[in-house]
Order: structure tokens, then sequence, then C-alpha cells
């Protein structure tokens, strides 16, 4: 006599709109309506979203703060053949957002996963954006400290594929004029805010005329942020990396400056005036 199979539920990755109420799939809405629960980011923002469809569906938080703890309980709930809907505050989930763990336990675990795809806001700026859409790097937020902002870019000037980047109102500025000291001022770039709300705002031009047309207004700046940055399109030209820099930080401390920049130059391959030039004009001496 065969063994009875257990059934097991269904993790569902429902991705939701990003501003506007109207982006979202008829599908993604007949699922938050049939699932046994939906794992929400935020209880009360997503509430707004199931209140304009009429969803009655019973809902759960699931946040940075307790995914470890509730990954465990909603695993246990699709063991007993519950199913389940993860749904960020808006886009689709898992993008910057919690939601990994309980993937990855799914898989380990036998239990279906299964993507409802719909609104994200990094697709949604590339695709609006003017620059390459060939090839792409999805970065996430800009870290919060000049040091680490420096580190991310000197190490993304090489790259080659268009940079997706997100940022903050608060932040933008301080970011664009690293990017600018590192990328040069006439690196491409699309600025988009809010997209998809009524306030969205879309602007393509190169990094130095952009620092100066979002200073004439706040408001240009205030909302959500993402950037396109093109990527380099100078790669026979040789540049001043991070790694570059350290190297000669380190060599510094046993040498004198110029026999660190020798030094640094040869192990590098790079040329030792351009490296001169740069340390001097950016006061590394």
């Amino acid at each position: 006599m065969k063994k009875k199979t257990k059934s097991l539920g269904i993790l569902y990755i429902v991705s939701t709109p990003i501003g506007n109420l109207k982006d979202i799939t008829y599908r993604a809405i007949e699922i938050l309506k049939t699932v046994n629960i939906i794992a929400a980011e935020s209880i009360n923002h997503t509430k707004k979203l199931l209140n304009f469809y009429k969803i009655k569906t019973k809902i759960t938080s699931f946040n940075k703060e307790n995914e470890k703890a509730k990954s465990y309980i909603i695993l246990k709930k699709l063991i007993i053949n519950e199913n389940i809907a993860i749904v960020s505050n808006s886009g689709t989930p898992l993008i910057n957002d919690p939601g990994e763990l309980i993937v990855k336990m799914c898989h380990k675990n036998k239990i279906k996963v299964v993507p409802i795809p719909g609104a994200c806001s990094a697709i949604a700026a590339i695709s609006s954006s003017g620059i390459s859409t060939k090839k792409f790097c999805y970065e996430g937020f800009i870290p919060r400290k000049e040091k680490k902002i420096e580190n991310m870019f000197y190490n993304l000037y090489l790259e080659k594929r268009t940079i997706i980047l997100l940022e903050t109102s608060k932040r933008i500025l301080k970011s664009l004029n690293i990017i600018m000291k590192i990328f040069g001022k006439n690196r491409k770039i699309t600025f988009i805010k809010e997209v998809t709300k009524f306030w969205e705002t879309i602007k393509k031009t190169r990094i130095n005329k952009l620092i100066k047309w979002i200073k004439l207004d706040k408001k240009r700046y205030k909302g959500e942020i993402l950037l396109i940055i093109e990527g380099n399109t100078n790669l026979h030209q040789k540049v001043i990396t991070y790694n570059i820099l350290e190297t000669h930080k380190i060599l510094k401390k046993f040498l004198m400056n110029s026999s660190a920049i020798i030094a640094t130059s040869k192990i590098h391959n790079i040329n030792k005036n351009l490296l001169y030039k740069y340390i001097l004009k950016n006061k590394m001496t």
C-alpha cells in the first residue's frame, strides 16, 4: 500500500504597487484574496492596498526586526498546508526587503515558492532612463558614511554596465558630489524621483549639471530617489582605483611619498606621473 504524501502549502512572493495603487496584476489580487495569510513588511501600509481592492485576508507583520522568528512560524504554517503571500511596502519583495531567509527555508524543505511578478522600482527606473539597458548591475542604497561612499564608487569606477542605485533626499547632494569627484563631471546620469507617483520626475543629464539643477529647488529632490549611472566607456585609460590608493597609503608608512608613488605605480602598472597628480590634487601627500 502506497504511503500518502503529505500536502504542503505554497509561498507566494507577490509584487505590489510602488506608488500608484492601480499598478498591480489581476493574478496578484487573486492570490492575496485566496491565501490563508499575508505576511507584510508594514501592516498599516499594506492595509491601504487591501482596503482599496476589498481584500479581507488575515495579515501579519513580517519585517527586518522580526524576520527570523516569523520565518519559522511561516514555515510551520506552510508545512501544515497553509498558503502564504509575502508582500513588501512596495514593488517586488526581497529586493532590499525581508524574505530571503524564508525562501531559503522553503527550498530546503521542498516547499513550493511561486513569484507573482509586477512592479519593481529599479526596472521601472532603468527602462525610462535613456541609458543602456543591455547590461546593468543593481547596487541598492548608497552607504551613509563618506568613506564608505568613496570606497563604493572607487570600486565601481571600472564598471562597464549601467549602475542602478537608491538614495534618500537627505543625502543625495552629498553622494552626488562624491560621485562627481570619482567618476568625473561628464558621466551621464538619470535622476528619477517618486517613480509612478504624482510627483514623478525623470531627469537625464551629466553629473555636474544634475547637481546644479537640483540645487535650484529643494522640492526637486524630496522623495524616493533612484540614480541610473552610465557605465565606464573609457576603459582604455588607466584609472586611479581604491586598491591603488590603499597600496600607496600602506607604502607611505614605510617610504618617502615619492618612493611610495613609484612603488605603487610599478605594482599596479600605472603611470607614476598620473598617480602623483591625482594624489597632489586630492591632498593625499
